[in-house]
């Protein structure tokens, strides 16, 4: 179990960056993991999807924390939230489903596609003006399909896309915060499932598996990143949070530059 150690290490720095930045877990975990994977001589064609579903399960814990301390301060819309879970649900099934059947250099350049526009917004970001109110159910029903999709072939909570889209559609911001991190929470549920059926049947997945989510790993990353996410949000309110996320944004292009080269 020397595989435990990294991990440790991988979830508190999710959970401080989370806590101090904003950023999601999803972002520091996936590519990290892949990188502690692949070190560990796992196979190539398991690693990307071993991330993923692993990340996505650590998210699932995180919001839930996350979730309870915006509640204590009504930021969660949670009718907004009820409206978008039949979309969250479906698209998150979809895209864990769509995930397992593509290689895992695909899967790669995927993540690195989507933490690559992550990361220049945090450098360049001027925000988002209102535009339109919230669609019908149709609409927030396309809507939640294609936020979670994306979050569940990426590995993230979908924070990062959610968060845009609810400021576009006119909700406050402190609102929609709080309400993307319960958004989380059944696109995380929802897309393990559909990665723990997947990789049911693989052949060269290691042990302590559960599909593609790998157990000592999960258990290392969600318990560490709970405790220490506190901690980062503690020293958000004392340090500058806007020169960190753009330090953090030119850390993740390396890393990402990383997983490109290995």
């Amino acid at each position: 179990m020397d595989i435990l150690v990294p991990c440790i290490a991988v979830g508190a720095a999710a959970g401080f960056l989370g806590g101090l930045v904003g950023i999601g877990g999803g972002l520091v975990v996936v590519p990290m993991l892949a990188l502690v994977f692949a070190a560990k001589g796992l196979p190539a064609a398991v690693v990307m999807p071993l991330a993923l579903g692993t990340s996505l399960a650590s998210i699932v814990f995180t919001s839930l924390s996350s979730v309870c301390a915006h509640h204590a301060r009504g930021a969660v819309d949670w009718t907004l939230v009820r409206r978008l879970t039949p979309g969250l649900v479906f698209g998150a099934l979809g895209g864990a489903a769509a995930a397992s059947c593509v290689p895992g250099a695909v899967l790669r350049v995927a993540f690195v596609g989507f933490a690559v526009i992550a990361a220049t917004r945090m450098l360049f970001d001027r925000g988002i003006a209102p535009q339109r109110p919230l669609p019908g159910p149709a609409g927030m029903f396309v809507a939640g399909g294609l936020i979670a999709g994306v979050a569940s072939v990426v590995g993230v909570g979908g924070a990062s896309l959610a968060i845009p889209y609810f400021t576009a559609r006119s909700v406050p911001v402190r609102r929609a915060i709080g309400s993307a991190s319960a958004v989380a929470i059944p696109i995380g549920a929802a897309a393990v499932v559909g990665y723990v059926v997947a990789g049911l049947g693989a052949a060269t997945l290691p042990r302590h598996c559960a599909g593609f989510v790998h157990l000592p790993a999960l258990a290392a990353v969600a318990g560490t990143s709970v405790l220490a996410a506190p901690l980062g949000a503690a020293l958000s309110h004392r340090l500058p949070v806007e020169s960190l996320k753009k330090i953090f944004a030119c850390l993740l292009y390396v890393v990402v530059g990383k997983m490109l080269m290995a």
